[in-house]
């Protein structure tokens, strides 16, 4: 899928496989049982029939069952004066790539009123805290931008794929600069599952905020799930910066399902993707300090499996930006 420049297709091939290989890899618990969480996340702007803008962001990720979380890292979780101090700590690992494009791809050279093209490519090791009334969450993001993220090489691939036009202004794209983001969030169940109309509901706010040189944001919002056999969740995972959620869950049930919808809300001191590189000049556009998402979907649950697609309305992230964004997301996660 990549074509690297520098490194043999062979070898990024043999990684590749061998990474997906240890992400899927089976925790067991003390019974034999499998309970960790693999998810496929893919996030897209095909769902609106665009290709601009946040275009495409695909991550791996595994979370491990809290029995199998390393005693150093459960101290650490216990440390942390912000994380509660009692429940479940899990460990999550994640690979991903995310690709960000002006509206016009035909321009060998991109209008400077337009985002930059830009690619991320990075690794997470994360927290978490579950005390099933509230969910702590810290990861720590490690990546590059750049060409070496592959993002063109990506794009012009799987376009060649579905027969559109390639991409033509990569060239123009934010140079090669290492990312690091290193994040927080918290959810709590303010309204924990309760009945209503023969239906199950609850509501659970949400706020944190991130660091770094690729984002320094803070954020609020809340989200709502309505279903049936509700699953112990909060809501499917997202590729950041987004509402949180989490790539595990506990089914209470053989079947289960349920809508949500959420909303949240951004002040950005910082978007490296809209600002431009740190250490040198690029191109960059004027950042909006205020940026908010709308979100609805619908998750079903069977035995192992979840399946989650979420459409998220995203108000402009910078000045000269004539619409608001809309893409999709569809995750899929399983238990071993």
């Amino acid at each position: 899928m990549f074509e690297l420049m520098t490194w043999p297709r062979a070898a990024i091939s043999a990684a590749f496989v061998a990474a997906l290989s240890l992400l899927s890899m089976p925790v067991r618990a003390a019974d034999g049982s499998e309970e960790g969480t693999f998810s496929i996340l893919f996030e897209n702007d095909i769902f609106d029939s665009t290709d601009r803008d946040y275009t495409n962001g695909i991550e791996l990720a595994y979370t491990g069952a809290p029995q199998d979380t390393p005693g150093w890292a459960v101290d650490f979780a216990r440390w942390l004066p912000f994380f509660a101090d009692s429940g479940d700590v899990r460990a999550r690992y994640a690979l991903g790539q995310s690709m960000f494009t002006p509206t016009d791809l035909t321009r060998a050279d991109p209008s400077p009123t337009d985002r930059p093209y830009a690619g991320f490519l990075y690794g997470a090791l994360g927290l978490a805290n579950d005390t099933e009334a509230r969910l702590d969450q810290l990861q720590l993001t490690l990546g590059v931008i750049g060409p070496d993220s592959q993002g063109g090489q990506t794009q012009r691939y799987v376009h060649s794929l579905i027969n559109n036009p390639l991409p033509q202004g990569w060239g123009y794209q934010l140079h090669n600069e290492p990312g690091l983001i290193l994040q927080y969030e918290r959810s709590d169940k303010v309204i924990p599952p309760t009945s209503l109309l023969g239906l199950i509901v609850d509501v659970e706010p949400h706020y944190g905020g991130a660091i770094g040189n690729v984002y320094d944001y803070v954020n609020v919002g809340a989200m709502a799930r309505l279903g049936f056999n509700l699953p112990k969740d909060y809501g499917p995972m997202r590729i950041d910066p987004s509402s949180p959620g989490s790539n595990y869950f506990e089914p209470t049930a053989g079947f289960g399902a349920y809508l949500f919808a959420g909303v949240d809300g951004r002040a950005v001191a910082r978007n490296l993707f809209l600002d431009g590189n740190t250490f040198e000049a690029s191109r960059s556009v004027d950042k909006k300090d205020f940026v908010g998402d709308v979100i609805l979907g619908a998750a079903v649950v069977f035995r192992s499996f979840r399946i989650a697609f979420t459409h998220v309305i995203r108000s402009p992230e910078f000045t000269t930006q004539p619409r608001k964004d809309e893409f999709g997301a569809v995750d899929l996660s399983c238990r071993f």
